[in-house]
């Protein structure tokens, strides 16, 4: 059944780039058949109106057993174990599922709806994406794939470290290249500051840094600088003397500066320290001393300090909240730890280590298959470390049997959730538009997908240059 686009005839243009629709039709209905992925057309209720060679190929069903077929059907004849194209009419935004079919391949599959100018839904477009040479291929890579290009005394000295901290996981190049500096560091007894998103782990680095000082065996104190109400910082921090306000214990209190003399205190959120405290603050780094509230001397503290923040300090600077002498003060060994999708290769190790971690808590004996892997990988982790912890322990508890699937992870698919909103055109317009409208948003689909445009292109099966040319003129098209 040929592929049919319902408008009125645009007026001729040199524009045009199809003499008229019957030609329009052909056209597309060829690339449809000629694509190198499974593509799965149904109307707006499910009735199957376009399936096309690759499908055939992929999944193992005949045209004959789907064609002119409710995708309800076809799954209550077993035809269908799943169907995207329901799951999209239901949800009405795009669908992204794994699917093993029987012919042993395993496939990427996204049921995208196609909307009308009143937002029903006239179809729903799946494309189905063969992995399985992918997953082969990756593998093949990871059984293969050699070490980070260090000395054997430098590799024997970091893991001998590690070993220190429990949830410090370091194999990615970009987060050894971060240990590797916070390895430098940790001995000299200068203050640090570590920057990065919430969740990437600053406190493990933080731990790292002074379980290899030379105050490993004095106190380390942790401070939630946004943790603290504004009213109770300097009291927390500084400590204050008996009878020194309303409340207060007649013994005193002596602060979290005062209890970590000798040893080394994190100051978490640092960007979140209200402006009259960072003048204590800068008084500790630069005198070594603290005052109580209510006291009359200074008390000299030993402390190194180690800050951390996800905030741009630069920024606030400009903006006048942050002070620019303490700013200038912590930035005496600055270290930027990169995000989880930036150190791809430090996610399966942090998995099994939770993994391991609650499967210990629980009693369980649970594990991840490698569809449910490779879609872990393939998540963006906005919430990075922390995230991927919390979700570990979500599929740990949800799934009903020990091997955890893709299934299991519904709330990485809700939170990564990638739709095309292609209406049809409600008069005449320029068929020659349309199509490039309907092109960009794949072109962006699968840049936003693969994050580079070598592989965004191949996906297409689009040359990098002209994936690059298309995508500008497109957008600067947009932009008149």
């Amino acid at each position: 059944m040929p592929f049919e686009i319902v408008a009125e005839a645009a007026k001729p243009t040199t524009l045009n780039i199809f003499h008229n629709l019957q030609e329009a039709n052909d056209k597309l209905d060829a690339i449809i058949e000629n694509s190198f992925d499974g593509i799965y057309i149904t109307d707006g209720d499910g009735n199957t109106i376009k399936v096309n060679k690759a499908y055939e190929l992929i999944t193992g069903l005949k045209r004959s057993e789907v064609m002119g077929y409710n995708m309800r059907d076809l799954m209550k004849r077993n035809v269908v174990s799943v169907s995207g194209s329901l799951l999209a009419i239901q949800k009405r935004h795009a669908i992204t599922l794994h699917q093993e079919f029987k012919t042993g391949k395993k496939a990427l599959i996204t049921s995208s709806p196609v909307f009308d100018k009143h937002n029903n839904i006239t179809m729903v477009v799946t494309n189905v994406r063969d992995l399985t040479e992918i997953y082969n291929l990756k593998e093949e890579v990871a059984r293969v794939k050699l070490p980070p290009a260090k000395s054997p005394d430098d590799l024997s000295s970091l893991r001998e470290k590690l070993s220190l901290s429990e949830d410090l996981i370091c194999v990615d190049e970009n987060s050894l290249a971060v240990l590797h500096l916070a390895n430098k560091v940790a001995a000299l007894d200068t203050t640090v500051i570590l920057f990065g998103e919430t969740g990437v782990g600053k406190e493990m680095f933080a731990k790292y840094i002074y379980q290899n000082s030379t105050r490993k065996n004095k106190p380390f104190i942790k401070v939630n600088c946004g943790a603290i109400s504004p009213s109770l910082v300097e009291s927390e921090l500084f400590g204050y003397e008996r009878g020194a306000f309303t409340g207060a214990s007649k013994n005193g209190k002596i602060g979290l500066f005062e209890a970590a003399d000798k040893g080394t205190i994190f100051l978490d959120e640092i960007g979140e320290l209200p402006l009259d405290m960072q003048v204590k603050l800068l008084r500790v780094l630069q005198e070594q001393e603290i005052e109580r509230i209510g006291g009359t001397a200074p008390v000299k503290v030993d402390v190194r300090v180690i800050a951390a923040t996800n905030r741009n300090l630069e920024e606030m600077v400009k903006e006048k909240t942050f002070r620019q002498d303490l700013y200038y003060r912590l930035m005496v060994f600055p270290i930027s730890i990169p995000p989880l999708r930036e150190r791809p290769d430090d996610i399966v190790p942090l998995l099994e280590l939770y993994v391991n971690t609650f499967n210990k808590k629980y009693g369980f004996h649970k594990s991840f298959t490698p569809l449910a892997l490779q879609f872990i990988q393939n998540y963006y982790w906005p919430g990075n470390i922390r995230e991927l912890k919390n979700i570990v322990e979500r599929a740990i508890i949800i799934s009903n049997d020990d091997h955890i699937t893709s299934e299991d992870l519904p709330f990485l698919q809700s939170e990564k959730k990638v739709s095309i909103h292609t209406k049809l055109p409600a008069e005449t317009t320029n068929l020659k538009k349309m199509v490039e409208q309907i092109e960009l948003e794949y072109i962006n689909l699968a840049y936003d997908k693969y994050g580079n445009v070598r592989e965004a292109a191949a996906s297409l099966g689009m040359d990098p240059s002209t994936f690059v040319r298309k995508r500008k003129k497109y957008m600067a098209d947009l932009e008149k």
